[in-house]
């Protein structure tokens, strides 16, 4: 199988972020036969450049552009040790593949790409556009991939209708679950003053815990909104504190918490850097704060991507998946402000950025046939 074996190479391909370690070749070679029109949109400095791969088959008048999205970069392996087998030799045991980005995501770029390569040379001269964007900066900082082939699309003028991420969004089987929307993510990184002193003295100190947390138990506590009928209640949580010399006798001068809010449509970064910064004021905790905007939230509501890709998910499942946005981040937040209708589909994710991460063998031929028939459906 074509398919299987171009994901065999992808995973041989060492590509830990932001190395694309030849994996965006082996896909241009394969759709420039095809007969895309493929170009290397390479960002990033020279220590640590970005892969990017933008490919388009068809004029586009006569109809609308829909784009495949995915990433050729894939997390640390963590200790080789614990792996069954070499996490970049692909391996068969038991039906299932394994080595690093087998789930997230190389069977679906490889799916994706003869999708769209089998479809073109069948319909030659099919309406509207067919498209595909690769990086290799999803996993790491995301300044220089898909943010970066966004913002150069727009100042060419560029359009997308749809676009269709092959992000792991399957939980028990293939097809069960896609994405048409995801949180927001916020994070903050709280320094609270106080001042340094012996312990047995804390007259002449201000320890910066014993100042944050009357604060922090209203934080922990504040419910930011209720979420509504695509999207949970935002999410406030503590990622890392850091504080003290290590000595069991000295009071801490300054304290540092990490903060992520994942966030629905229903709230704004501005309207929560606001409602933080009333509680710290409210309970007098001398800080500041530097804030990371990662990502907006995004949504699709139903409409002609969620019609092609749902109907094709049925015609080869047999089952109707859940609309979802739970989960992470992903590069949907960036193409969202590029392609109004943004969906994410992809294999079972139960192993990702796991030690010994598979993908079944069997759900390679079928995702394959989805993402043509929502291609097809779409165009049509």
């Amino acid at each position: 199988m074509q398919t299987l074996r171009l994901a065999e190479q992808l995973i041989a391909c060492r590509s830990v972020t932001p190395a694309d370690a030849g994996c965006q070749e082996l896909l241009a070679n394969t759709l420039s036969a095809a007969g895309f029109a493929v170009e290397r949109l390479d960002a990033g400095p020279p220590d640590a450049r970005v892969a990017n791969l933008w490919a388009v088959h068809g004029s586009g008048p006569a109809g609308p552009t829909l784009a495949f999205a995915g990433h050729t970069d894939v997390v640390p392996t963590g200790p080789l040790e614990r792996w069954t087998s070499d996490p970049f030799v692909p391996s068969h045991r038991n039906g299932r593949l394994y080595g690093r980005g087998a789930a997230d995501m190389k069977a679906a770029v490889a799916a994706m790409t003869l999708a769209a390569c089998t479809f073109v040379r069948a319909q030659p001269m099919h309406p509207g556009r067919v498209a595909l964007l690769i990086t290799s900066d999803e996993e790491g900082p995301a300044l220089h991939g898909t943010r970066h082939v966004v913002e150069l699309l727009q100042a060419r003028g560029e359009s997308i209708d749809a676009c269709l991420v092959g992000e792991p969004t399957s939980v028990d089987r293939l097809g069960d679950m896609v994405k048409n929307g995801r949180r927001g993510t916020l994070s903050g990184r709280l320094t609270v003053v106080g001042r340094q002193g012996h312990i047995a003295y804390p007259q002449l100190a201000a320890n910066p815990l014993h100042l944050l947390a009357p604060a922090l138990a209203e934080l922990v506590t504040t419910r930011w909104d209720e979420g509504n009928a695509f999207f949970p209640p935002t999410s406030w949580q503590v990622s890392n504190v850091h504080a003290g010399t290590g000595a069991l006798n000295v009071i801490p001068g300054e304290l540092v918490l990490d903060f992520n809010f994942r966030f629905s449509t229903e709230s704004t970064p501005e309207a929560l850097q606001a409602r933080v910064q009333a509680v710290l004021q409210r309970h007098g905790v001398p800080h500041h704060i530097s804030w990371t905007l990662g990502g907006e939230p995004f949504l699709t509501p139903p409409g002609t991507l969620s019609a092609a890709l749902v109907a094709a998910i049925q015609a080869e499942c047999g089952l109707t998946p859940e609309l979802s946005t739970t989960g992470g981040t992903s590069d949907g937040r960036f193409i969202a402000r590029l392609a109004p209708q943004v969906m994410e589909f992809g294999v079972v994710n139960a192993s990702i950025h796991q030690i010994d991460e598979w993908v079944d063998v069997d759900a390679i031929k079928p995702l394959v046939r989805i993402y043509r028939g929502a291609l097809e459906r779409f165009l049509a």
